[in-house]
């Protein structure tokens, strides 16, 4: 549009011109026998003429001089390399993400699947012809009718996807344990700059939801993990994981929304697992999120990202990074997770439970073989050496209230084998304390 502006005072000051320079020929034809007024008039007439060009040239923009233009639209600055927020809290954010997400990895599950054809029969094949007529017209005998399907070999695909994240620069990575529970399946963790190794799976938490796995490969970046016993409601977290197991290294942000929570989740093959004492928070977890981290504002693990609430937005469910430091000290040093173990089988007590059994409290842990006709308290357990017995009710558990929300299995989480545990215990109208030592888990333990 600017370059037809231009083009149009052109013609206009190009006719301008030429109508001048017309005029001073047709004035020299006009008056040419007039002998000296000729000359006179000539030099009034150039006079006049380059009065008339200085004021055309006063018109002319600068572009007619020879003179460069630009246009009046600034070019764009190319965009900065780094960004440095002037708000505060945006800045922390970003730093931890830069801080974090190269240790952060997406984990791919690839399995040989069966390659299923389809193909077609006619049931009718082997009637004689003479016979074929009377199903005619019910019954077409010259294409196979009934489709079936038979497996034609197997093929190595691409099955599922969840996250890590590195915990030691020797490429130990902590995950799920949902994220590599197939045993057929094979594991291949890719790093943020693209590289791709091969998974060991070293060791399975067996009653939580939480995996050790290993890569060989050294001088890798890692997360400090914090410390989940001191997180707060409307604090603020970061989520970074493979988000449906095609959006690697993808970041959500929100708050804790909820602590203590136990909630029962179902993996991709069906299997059903409850799990205690979970954060919740509302950053934003999808499929391919399991095993991912949950951060502070300082940069610290708090949380494995494991479980999103079906048919809700933006309420997701996290495993205290506290039970997976247990975790990781338990392979350190006996080479496998060993799970603690208490020995008996109980109850929550619950007001309702209160008033159907006609009970002294209505908190605590009943111990009590339900419905089972199992023993209340296991042989040679800790609970056996310790005195406990059918019909007790254990009211704290080293010092934390025994209730809904703090079972006896949640709690026993935040301890290794060998630790020493106090227990309050009710039996009958007496206060007992009793004390014990956590022995492990026996796997035939459900």
């Amino acid at each position: 549009m600017k370059q037809n502006n231009k083009l149009i005072l052109i013609i206009i000051i190009s006719v301008l011109i030429g109508s001048g320079f017309g005029f001073l020929i047709s004035q020299k034809i006009a008056y040419s026998s007039e002998g000296e007024n000729q000359n006179n008039l000539l030099a009034n007439l150039s006079q006049n003429t380059s009065s008339i060009l200085d004021n055309f040239k006063k018109l002319i923009p600068q572009w007619f001089k020879g003179e460069k233009t630009t246009s009046p639209t600034s070019t764009p600055s190319p965009t900065p390399t780094t960004y440095s927020s002037e708000v505060e809290y945006e800045q922390k954010i970003i730093d931890v993400v830069e801080k974090s997400s190269n240790a952060v990895v997406s984990i791919i599950i690839t399995k040989n699947v069966p390659i299923i054809e389809q193909y077609y029969t006619n049931p009718f094949e082997g009637i004689p012809p003479e016979f074929q007529q009377f199903f005619w017209p019910f019954f077409q005998f010259e294409s196979p009718q009934i489709p079936q399907y038979r497996q034609k070999g197997t093929e190595k695909q691409e099955v599922g996807g969840g996250t890590g994240f590195i915990v030691s620069p020797d490429g130990l990575i902590l995950t799920n344990k949902h994220v590599v529970s197939d045993k057929e399946a094979e594991y291949t963790v890719f790093l943020n700059n693209g590289e791709k190794y091969s998974a060991k799976i070293l060791a399975q938490d067996p009653i939580d939801d939480i995996a050790l796995i290993k890569i060989e490969a050294n001088n890798l970046p890692t997360l400090t993990l914090g410390n989940s016993e001191g997180i707060k409601l409307g604090q603020t977290v970061i989520a970074i994981g493979n988000a449906l197991g095609e959006f690697r290294n993808t970041i959500s942000l929100g708050v804790v929304s909820g602590l203590a929570r136990s909630v029962t989740a179902t993996d991709s093959s069906g299997n059903i697992e409850t799990i205690d004492n979970v954060i919740q928070t509302d950053a934003a977890i999808n499929f391919g999120n399991s095993g991912g981290p949950l951060i502070n504002l300082k940069g610290e693990v708090v949380g494995i990202n494991t479980a999103i609430a079906s048919g809700a937005e933006n309420i997701g469910f996290a495993i205290p990074i506290n039970r997976a430091k247990k975790d990781i000290e338990s392979y350190q040093t006996l080479g496998k997770i060993a799970s603690p173990f208490i020995g008996i089988r109980y109850t929550i007590i619950t007001p309702t439970l209160k008033e159907q059994k006609n009970l002294p409290v209505d908190y605590g842990a009943l111990i009590s073989s339900g419905d089972s006709n199992e023993p209340a308290v296991f042989s040679n357990s800790p609970a056996e050496k310790a005195g406990l017995k059918e019909g007790d009710i254990i009211l704290e558990f080293d010092g934390k209230k025994v209730d809904s929300t703090n079972s006896i299995s949640s709690l026993i989480k935040n301890y290794k084998v060998g630790d020493k545990v106090n227990l309050k215990v009710l039996r009958g109208q007496e206060e007992l304390n009793l004390e014990l030592i956590l022995t492990e888990r026996p796997e035939n333990i459900e």
